[in-house]
C-alpha cells in the first residue's frame, strides 16, 4: 500500500469527535490538513465529503473521504503501521473494538442525558452513567489488563484516545453541572489515573492550543452577531419612538 500523499481533516474545535482525530494523527506523525467547519453555515466542500450525515469529523485522503470518529480511528491505524495504536493480536483487538463500541454506544448517550436534563431525570442519568463507567473499568481489567500508564500499556491506543477525550468531556461537564460528579476516582480508580496520563501528553496539549484559536474566533464572531443585533434592535426602537 502506498504512503497517501494528501490528507485533510474537516472538523469543528468543539467536537470531542474531531479531537480524537487530531490526536490519532498526531500520535501516528502524519500531516494533515485542517479545515474548520461553520456547523451552522457547512459549506458544499464539506457537504460533498458527507452527503449522508453530513457531521463532523470526516477525514480525506488522497481525495477520498472516512467519515464517523471511530471509523476514522481504525482506518488511520491500518493505513500509518508507525505508532500502532490497536495490538497486533486479533483477539485482543476484538476485546478493544468491544469495549470502544460500548463507550460510544452506551456511554455517550447517557452522558448527552445528563446535560439535558435536570432534577430526577438527571439524577437517573448519572447513576446509569457512573454504573456504566464501572463495568467499563472491569471489563477493561479482565479482558485487556496491559501493563503502563495507559489502557493499551506504556502507550496510548484507540481506547485511550477515546477515553483521555472524553475525559476532557467529563470535567467540563463537571464545571457547567454544579455538584454533579462524574469522575470518579473511588469508583475508577485506573480509568481516571489512564485519563489523567493521557492529558499530559504533549500532543493533547498542543492539539487543544490549536484549537482555542477557532474557539476564540467562533466566541468573537458571536459577540460580534449579538452586538449587530443589539444594535439593530436598538435602532428600530430608535425609530418607532421618534
Amino acid at each position: 500500500m502506498t504512503t497517501p500523499k494528501e490528507v485533510k481533516l474537516f472538523g469543528a474545535a468543539v467536537s470531542g469527535f474531531c479531537t480524537m482525530v487530531h490526536h490519532a494523527l498526531r500520535l501516528k506523525g502524519v500531516a494533515y490538513d485542517y479545515v474548520e467547519v461553520d456547523l451552522k453555515n457547512k459549506s458544499e466542500e464539506f457537504l460533498k465529503t458527507n452527503p449522508v450525515h453530513k457531521k463532523v469529523p470526516v477525514l480525506v485522503v488522497d481525495g477520498n473521504p472516512i467519515p464517523e470518529s471511530l471509523i476514522i480511528l481504525l482506518y488511520v491505524d491500518e493505513t500509518w503501521k508507525e505508532q500502532p495504536l490497536m495490538p497486533q493480536d486479533p483477539y485482543l483487538r476484538y476485546k478493544i473494538r468491544f469495549w470502544a463500541d460500548f463507550i460510544y454506544q452506551k456511554m455517550m448517550p447517557v452522558s448527552y442525558a445528563i446535560i439535558q436534563s435536570e432534577g430526577e431525570a438527571q439524577k437517573k442519568a448519572i447513576e446509569e452513567f457512573l454504573g456504566l463507567f464501572k463495568t467499563l473499568e472491569d471489563g477493561i481489567n479482565k479482558d485487556i489488563h496491559l501493563q503502563g500508564p495507559f489502557v493499551h500499556g506504556e502507550k496510548p491506543g484507540i481506547l485511550d484516545v477515546i477515553l483521555g477525550t472524553c475525559g476532557a468531556g467529563l470535567k467540563h461537564f463537571e464545571q457547567i453541572l454544579p455538584g454533579v460528579k462524574l469522575l470518579d476516582e473511588e469508583l475508577v480508580p485506573q480509568l481516571c489515573s489512564t485519563m489523567d496520563a493521557y492529558a499530559e501528553l504533549d500532543i493533547v496539549k498542543d492539539t487543544a492550543e490549536m484549537l482555542s484559536q477557532y474557539l476564540h474566533e467562533a466566541e468573537a464572531q458571536k459577540k460580534a452577531v449579538e452586538e449587530s443585533i443589539n444594535d439593530c434592535i436598538f435602532m428600530h426602537v430608535k425609530v418607532i419612538t421618534r
